[in-house]
């Protein structure tokens, strides 16, 4: 098994957007010829469009594109831009007088960050589709959807890192597997290597790391409303291989043992935690083991987004740590 570039999984061009300004971006992953997909969600307040899309008890249909942006529930007038720059292309589902692009989106809440009232719109994806061409712009870091992205945030806002997008691939014989992950959880990060935290909750005076986990069992009493920490995980996981809908509804569900190796508490009712999975169909492959990779690639895609981000909006990234 040896490890490849996102961009090296053949059938899909990634583009991405932001307005560094406003705090908010967009990720598209395009299959201008369709693919199959599958959907995963386990967290508890999901911003989403056209999920059942991909749902196994709907008709198989091939999707065109996956969108990830901030803006929270705001941000899904996104996908309109990529229909549009599909349609114009000639691709997605022939109605026989125009093409319907089929395209998904889920969103995270960065409405906390930058200006709140910038948020992805249908010009920023399009904008992210034109940047897909040619190899696209892909980049880990505080990047598209990953621009506000935000973690540790169980102890309030004042202590909470800077996160991003991260992404991790491999190969093995003729088989490829990646993700793309846009990491904005409530909870803490840590490197499932080690045990170690890595980013998440700091102490009042930013010195030290602070439990964002201890921190919320502390207290048993019913919290009424913890979308005050502004939270969700997004990833897409991408494949050569060949899989039915049902099938990679399965891998994407066990992609997220990544998240669960990474992520401290992870997908509470605070957190839209979502996952894509989209297969090109070229490769005979088993869902297991794709599966098993999958949570891998997401768990180092999850370690690349906060290890590649930036510290902004007043939100100290790891680079800023003195400890």
């Amino acid at each position: 098994m040896q490890e490849i570039s996102i961009k090296e999984i053949q059938g899909f061009a990634i583009g991405q957007t932001e307005n560094r300004e406003g705090g908010t971006g967009v990720t598209v992953v395009l299959s201008k010829k369709g693919v199959l997909g599958g959907l995963d969600v386990r967290g508890g307040g999901p911003a989403s469009r056209e999920s059942t899309l991909v749902d196994p008890l709907t008709a198989p249909k091939a999707i065109n594109g996956v969108v990830l942006a901030g803006g929270s529930a705001y941000g899904l007038d996104a996908a309109g831009g990529v229909m549009r720059y599909l349609e114009e292309r000639g691709y997605g589902y022939d109605v026989g007088f125009t093409t319907v692009p089929l395209v998904c989106q889920a969103d995270l809440f960065d409405l906390n960050v930058g200006d709140m009232r910038c948020r992805p719109d249908a010009d920023m994806a399009y904008a992210a589709c034109l940047a897909s061409e040619n190899g696209g712009n892909y980049q880990d870091g505080c990047r598209g959807a990953g621009t506000g992205a935000t973690v540790g945030k169980l102890g309030g806002l004042e202590t909470a890192m800077k996160s991003g997008i991260g992404s991790f691939a491999v190969q093995i014989g003729d088989f490829k597997i990646g993700a793309i992950v846009a990491v904005n959880a409530i909870g803490d990060i840590y490197d499932p290597e080690n045990g170690q935290k890595v980013a998440g909750m700091l102490s009042a005076d930013h010195r030290s790391f602070a439990s964002g986990e201890d921190a919320m069992i502390a207290r048993y009493d019913v919290v009424q409303n913890r979308f005050t920490g502004r939270n969700t995980t997004l990833a897409v996981v991408l494949t050569n291989g060949k899989f039915t809908n049902p099938q990679l509804c399965k891998i994407a569900g066990m992609g997220h043992d990544g998240y669960a190796r990474c992520i401290r508490p992870v997908h509470t009712s605070a957190d839209g935690d979502s996952i894509y999975a989209l297969a090109a169909g070229e490769i005979d492959a088993d869902m297991d083991v794709a599966g098993t990779l999958a949570a891998r690639c997401i768990e180092q895609a999850i370690l690349r987004a906060v290890r590649s981000a930036e510290g902004a909006y007043g939100y100290p990234a790891i680079v800023d740590l003195k400890f």
